[in-house]
């Protein structure tokens, strides 16, 4: 790496930048001396724990340091230490990072990451592999925070430094690396629901609370009860199913509607949102078999699933309850429905949230297996909702409040926003076993996804929660018509 020697060999500050690695072995590199450039082996120490950062702030000798944060080999771009100083003073950043190349199954490819955002508070936010970070704004968070954290240091650390500087994105890819395995979606996904990791999640739990208190946004756990109003409606319940060419799924999605057994009246509401691939014709037939199926047509051919769901909660038939079923998945058993409902009257609340189990689409368990967000507690769960990415499912609202918040009109997304605006307000009931199968095949929404398509995804949360984080600090402030 010839280029990298001479940036070193040129520029004089660039040699007074320190770098904390796992083990110095994993950065490719040629530049300099040792003497020159610090460089501080961290060995077996984790990076997430307090007492790492505590050493760190006793080692390093100048103003920035890097942080690598995996174990694959990076190699450094010629242009690495000048663009990431450079920029860091230009936006005067407490935590930079950039693009980078990857390389895996014999294949080398682009990986672009996004902007960060005042509610990119989730703790798998994705900064790469190396960032670099400000070693006074460390030192004032050592002298600030004196909690211990075991899992959590790093995190905790960032939220900080989101509050007290610029945390900068470089939309270049300044190093590249190889990794020997990539994780599947689920499991990215899913990962910390994995049991062994519950003692970290109530840890960065904690941290992240700490940080919605300094932000302003903290929420106390005084949620609204509601009184269900039944005599505006003709049903308790509607199982809703937005579909869109989904002709080889809906057919099951109905039929596990239809085969609830209850004792209160409810119907089912298909959103045929313009299909195009023969699922038309087939609800046509449910129709005639299923007295109290109602397919409806958006008028217009571009709503997502939220404007989908906007357009069942308005028929003058929904129910009281309005639950939700997409049109790939399936109720575990005939009892789901009753258990929602009863879980509304038990709880009053605006919403409950069930856990559901992950299968192929012959109904075979695949991992992670069963999701039931047993992070979610009365007491905070409002709260820590921001950290993670989903609620849930299935979901099912209390029609005269979701009529008045609405979902945004989207595809991706839309179920979060609700449920960050209804647990904003209102009390959420939980069901910790599951009641629901979530069917993941090829045809899924966010099977696959490419890295576009995943930074498409996580960019709008991103933005779901800056909304809520804005939202809630208002109504924190006193300012009228937020509740």
């Amino acid at each position: 790496m010839s280029g990298l020697k001479q940036i070193f060999k040129r520029n004089k500050i660039i040699l007074k930048t320190d770098f904390f690695i796992s083990n110095k072995n994993l950065i490719d590199w040629s530049a300099g001396s040792n003497n020159e450039i610090n460089i501080i082996e961290l060995g077996k120490k984790s990076i997430e724990s307090r007492e790492t950062l505590d050493f760190i702030a006793r080692e390093r000798k100048s103003k920035y340091f890097f942080v690598s944060l995996s174990d694959c080999k990076i190699s450094l771009g010629d242009l690495f230490i000048r663009r990431f100083l450079t920029l860091s003073e230009t936006f005067n950043a407490g935590l930079i990072y950039s693009d980078y190349h990857e390389k895996n199954n014999n294949r080398e490819f682009l990986h672009p990451l996004i902007d960060y955002q005042s509610g990119s508070v989730r703790d798998d936010f994705n900064f790469g592999k190396i960032v670099l970070l400000r070693g006074d704004l460390l030192n004032q968070y050592l002298k600030e925070k004196s909690f211990e954290t075991k899992y959590s240091a790093l995190y905790s650390f960032r939220l900080f430094l989101s509050r007290k500087s610029e945390i900068a994105h470089i939309p270049e890819p300044l190093y590249s690396i190889e990794e020997e395995e990539i994780q599947s979606g689920n499991e990215k996904i899913f990962n910390y629901q994995k049991s062994a990791l519950i003692e970290r999640e109530k840890e960065r739990e904690k941290v992240f609370t700490d940080y919605l208190i300094d932000s302003g946004a903290f929420l106390q756990a005084n949620r609204k009860a509601v009184k269900f109003n039944e005599l505006e409606f003709k049903n308790i319940a509607s199982v809703i199913i937005p579909v869109k060419n989904r002709v080889g799924a809906i057919g099951d999605a109905v039929a596990s509607a239809f085969s609830q057994k209850t004792d209160f009246p409810y119907n089912v509401i298909v959103v045929d949102n313009h299909s195009t691939d023969g699922t038309s014709g087939l609800l046509r037939k449910l129709k005639r078999k299923y007295e109290n199926l109602f397919v409806i047509i958006p008028p217009e051919k571009n709503r997502g699933i939220g404007g989908c769901w906007n357009f069942a909660i308005e028929q003058s038939f929904c129910g009281m309850f309005s639950v939700q079923l997409d049109s790939d998945d399936i109720y575990i058993n005939e009892f789901t429905l009753r258990k929602i409902v009863d879980k509304f009257y038990e709880t009053s609340a605006a919403a409950v949230v069930g856990s559901y189990k992950l299968t192929d689409f012959n109904l075979k368990e695949i991992p992670p297996g069963v999701i039931t967000h047993a992070e979610w507690t009365d007491e905070n769960g409002m709260n820590n909702a921001l950290r993670i990415n989903g609620f849930g499912a299935p979901r099912a609202f209390y029609t005269q409040v979701i009529r008045e918040i609405k979902f945004p009109d989207v595809s991706y997304g839309e179920d979060y926003a609700v449920m960050l605006a209804v647990s904003r307000l209102y009390k959420i009931g939980r069901i910790f076993e599951p009641v629901y199968v979530c069917r993941r095949w090829e045809g899924n929404s966010d099977s696959n996804l490419t890295i576009e398509n995943e930074n498409k995804n996580n960019r709008y949360k991103d933005f779901l929660r800056t909304t809520e984080i804005k939202i809630r600090q208002r109504i924190n402030n006193g300012e009228k018509g937020w509740n």
